[in-house]
């Protein structure tokens, strides 16, 4: 079991301790879970409710809910707590003792030819093809297929069952009949990626789908060939996204999205949940909506007056009839 201090935990991470350093931990838990000996945290307003009532040893809260925090008990005050809440996540993990698996597991496939940094965990049943590259403290979790040329950088994290280099949905249509296009290119992984399980990232056709730095994809994500996906952006599961399409950095897409081929989306773009995006979209902002997609206070507008149409037809129809009262 973990013993941690609260004064060891300010030491690691920093933070505004109010109360003793020398409480104890031996848990990280929800505000409405924890015990006496865990560490909660409060981020998201609408657990606000749960806060008085927390029986957790300590709580960590942003700075804007100081005070109400104070009231309550000890408290770590931060500049934002959920990010704070992730470092504290890490550094738990870490107490949690060395990983005595095999660097790679006895199951996996690893071709000859493949290049695998010895830092890497390769887990149960992966296939790494020929010429595969996997960068330096990178892990592949069970069932993982990283195909032939495809690169993962330095740090990143692939789930169970992703696939990296699956073929490109790529045919010619000739007298009715689909010709395959053969699929020449790679995909690229940059550093410090996270991929969910069962994710697909396609090669490319003739140049290589790419995903740079600090990319977070969830579960069943759809990258299709030839996409460019720019740094730190992330997608909820679902999600996905036809080929040829450039994603800028700093973008979210909510889980379910929909992007069409061969746009562009520019840098600070975010995508409401099942949202269908049929059009390059070149200024920074959220944007929602199916009906086509718009910005989203315009989307909501327009989503209130469709709410409407029905009685607007029939007081249209009442004033044609000269019926309007």
């Amino acid at each position: 079991m973990i013993r941690l201090t609260l004064g060891q935990l300010i030491d690691q991470l920093g933070g505004d301790l109010h109360g003793s350093p020398d409480i104890e931990i031996t848990g990280l838990a929800t505000l409405a879970s924890a015990s006496s000996s865990d560490l909660a945290f409060l981020s998201h307003i609408q657990y606000r409710s749960q806060l008085q009532t927390s029986r957790a040893a300590c709580v960590v809260v942003s700075e804007h809910m100081k005070d109400e925090a104070l009231q309550r008990g000890s408290t770590v005050v931060v500049a934002d707590a959920y990010a704070y809440w992730a470092r504290v996540t890490q550094y738990w993990g870490s107490l949690l003792g060395p990983n005595d698996e095999p660097k790679i597991h006895p199951s996996a496939f690893v071709h000859p030819l493949a290049k695998i940094d010895p830092t890497a965990r390769i887990g149960p049943m992966c296939v790494v093809e020929a010429h595969a590259v996997i960068g330096k403290g990178s892990r592949l979790k069970s069932r993982v297929t990283v195909s032939q040329s495809c690169t993962v950088g330095e740090d990143c994290i692939v789930h169970s069952g992703a696939v990296i280099g699956a073929d490109g949905f790529g045919f010619a249509l000739e007298h009715g009949t689909w010709l395959k296009i053969e699929q020449l290119g790679a995909v690229r992984i940059g550093n410090q990626v996270e991929i969910g399980a069962n994710t697909c990232i396609d090669r490319g056709a003739l140049g290589d789908t790419v995903v740079e730095d600090g990319v977070k994809l969830d579960n069943l994500v759809q990258i299709g060939h030839n996409v460019h996906v720019g740094a730190h952006t992330a997608m909820a599961g679902c999600v996905g996204i036809a080929g040829s399409t450039r994603i800028g950095a700093h973008c979210t897409l909510g889980g379910g999205a929909i992007v069409l081929g061969h746009l562009q989306l520019t840098d600070h773009v975010h995508i409401s949940a099942a949202s269908v995006v049929t059009r390059s979209l070149l200024q920074p902002g959220t944007y929602s909506g199916v009906f086509p997609i718009d910005t989203n206070a315009a989307w909501h507008k327009n989503a209130a007056t469709l709410r409407q149409l029905h009685s607007l037809r029939d007081r249209i129809k009442h004033l044609e009839s000269g019926n309007l009262k």
